[in-house]
């Protein structure tokens, strides 16, 4: 099994990919902190385990691999595919469906004193206003404005859609574990020679601090691609296609790209397996980059806008 056609053809449900990780340098990194928690340590069959990079951090970083922020544009190898850019008043690029945090489901588009894009998503989605939502037609509306909410997941919450019910998971999730784990901890002091002992909470004084890193015996990625959710779409075969080389394309980007997640969390890729199905191997960034742009313009009937880009100008709030 060599190409995405065939591993869609043998009906597998899942891809299962696995990076061992470790630190650039040295032995430490630092996770992921969460509010009024802080590094997310857990007890599991393995020892104590880490949580380094969560599912929604992933998700966010996995949609940066094929946008440059440089150029505020797609990576050349997918221009065409589907997303919504939003202007600002003069005309300047603002934002876009894969910048932002909720994708379609942001303020920026969906909050925009111009409402006629707004309009037209709700027109397209008053049918499923009663009843069970027809999922595939829901993925056909979805596809034709930005085709990445498909992979990464939507939820469009706003009452006027459907009653808020609009809901696609994510197809591709990925998280990153550090078992073994030990805290590395550590300090400093934030040095004012001109005033020590002056007030800290007006930003003087010499300021002392704690910090915990941590070392760990095995640092991992874990990619899971949904591929009976990607059929489910029934987008037909070439957007099953392109979904499924675009997901594995964008592993593939973050794992050959800098893994500086943090300051003090630079990683380093020391083996990748395919741990499902059997046979599969996860092809090379050149690979997948000589072989999107067919796939992108057999799925682009599915396409809203210009070449795939549907412009909405962000002036002020409604």
């Amino acid at each position: 099994m060599k190409t995405i056609s065939e591993l869609l053809a043998r009906s597998e449900s899942r891809v299962l990919i696995e990076a061992r990780l470790k630190p650039m340098q040295g032995t430490r990194f630092q996770p992921t902190g969460f509010p009024d928690l802080g590094a997310a340590v857990f007890d599991s069959a393995a020892g104590q385990t880490l949580l380094v990079e969560s599912a929604q951090s992933m998700a966010n970083r996995l949609e940066q691999t094929i946008w440059d922020g440089a150029t505020k544009d797609l990576v050349p190898s997918v221009k065409g595919l589907s997303y919504v850019r939003v202007n600002d008043a003069n005309g300047d690029y603002l934002t876009s469906t894969l910048t932002e945090a909720h994708r379609l489901n942001s303020p920026y588009i969906l909050e925009a004193k111009d409402q006629t894009f707004f309009d037209e998503l709700k027109k397209q989605t008053d049918a499923f206003s009663k009843g069970v939502i027809d999922r595939a037609k829901l993925a056909r509306v979805v596809a034709s404005y930005d085709v990445n909410a498909l992979i990464h997941g939507l939820f469009l919450a706003k009452s006027e859609l459907a009653g808020g019910r609009l809901r696609i998971e994510r197809a591709l999730s990925a998280f990153i574990e550090a078992t073994g784990v030990r805290v590395a901890a550590s300090g400093g002091v934030k040095n004012d020679p001109v005033n020590p002992s002056g007030e800290a909470k007006d930003g003087f004084g010499n300021v002392p601090f704690q910090r915990d890193e941590y070392t760990a015996d095995s640092i991992v990625a874990y990619f899971n691609l949904d591929l009976g959710q990607l059929r489910a779409y029934a987008l037909g075969a070439a957007a099953t296609e392109l979904l499924a080389a675009l997901a594995l394309f964008k592993v593939r980007a973050f794992l050959d790209g800098s893994l500086r997640l943090r300051t003090a969390c630079d990683l380093d890729v020391v083996e990748v397996q395919v741990r499902r199905p059997d046979g599969f191997k996860l092809p090379s960034k050149a690979e997948f980059e000589a072989s999107l742009p067919a796939l992108i313009a057999a799925a682009s009937k599915l396409f809203a806008g210009n070449s795939g880009v549907t412009t909405v100008t962000f002036a002020e709030e409604k």
